[in-house]
């Protein structure tokens, strides 16, 4: 599932092209494309038509798009395969594509903005926006926590939060209502770097441990960003439909069975949540 880093490379991918464009048509191909948008294909097709973007913004895994004139956003959450990709007027349909935007932009002319998701879990729809402190976020993403490489994120209101916690840390890592935008992937590699164990009971950790283990969450997610992301298969692509490379700096995710880069061990792959869970034995042993 796109984690952070792809979504804010999609995110920044599409502001150029959609900040001050005017919507000129809208074209629902799918409404199954449109599960997060309760009123219906009409609805969202009129409330579109005959707008512009205002902005372009993220919080974890979902980004959207302010409209003009009112306090509302067209809300985009990709699911296990959804994508945006910018596209010229006349280019054919995607394969998957369920929802085409068309817009005019002042200096980038026509284009289309086409939604396309091959396994049908992502959504699009346009909602309203609150405050959130500063800021302004759809209604859809009030229970999200804010990202780590958020500038209003707070390390210590994050500290405090871990201390009430006897759940395992990854799965604190991968609670959107703690901490966003940490998907198996960055959670496997940021306790790799930090030398925690996946199973360490989160409020069991010192003060420098949590310090050093958010430095290193930022680090990672960094790094996929500058990288494009990562892309195991054709899923994930960015707004031109290209994959990210980040995959081949992967220290522990991934690698079972293959010898750990800093110690040399093998890493060890268990099961975790459905997913699983990717670690040193011995750089990452279980106080």
């Amino acid at each position: 599932m796109p984690e952070l880093p792809e979504v804010e490379v999609v995110r920044a991918g599409l502001a150029p092209a959609a900040i001050g464009s005017l919507i000129t048509a809208v074209s629902v191909l799918d409404e199954r494309a449109l599960t997060r948008h309760a009123a219906g294909a009409a609805d969202f097709v009129s409330r579109l038509e005959g707008r512009s973007f205002a902005s372009a913004e993220r919080r974890g895994k979902f980004l959207w798009l302010p409209l003009d004139a009112d306090d509302s956003a067209l809300i985009a959450h990709l699911g296990m395969s959804g994508q945006m990709l910018l596209r010229t007027p006349d280019a054919h349909a995607e394969r998957h594509e369920r929802i085409r935007l068309s817009i005019e932009h002042p200096q980038h002319g026509e284009l289309a903005i086409v939604f396309s998701d091959q396994r049908t879990f992502g959504s699009l729809a346009v909602d309203r926006l609150v405050p959130d402190g500063p800021t302004m976020i759809p209604t859809q993403v009030v229970h999200i926590a804010r990202d780590p490489m958020d500038s209003l994120f707070d390390d210590d209101v994050f500290l405090r939060a871990l201390r009430s916690r006897r759940s395992a840390i990854k799965r604190v890592l991968l609670d959107q209502r703690v901490i966003s935008g940490v998907g198996n992937i960055y959670a496997d590699e940021a306790l790799w770097a930090a030398r925690i164990h996946p199973e360490s009971i989160a409020s069991t950790l010192s003060t420098q441990a949590v310090r050093r283990l958010l430095a290193e969450v930022r680090t990672v997610l960094a790094k996929a960003l500058a990288e494009g992301g990562t892309s195991f298969d054709s899923q994930y692509v960015n707004v031109n439909g290209q994959a990210g490379y980040f995959a081949h700096s992967l220290n522990a995710y991934g690698r079972g069975g293959q010898p750990c880069p800093r110690c040399g061990t093998l890493i060890r792959r268990e099961a975790f949540m459905n997913r699983s869970s990717h670690f040193c034995p011995r750089c990452q042993r279980r106080r």
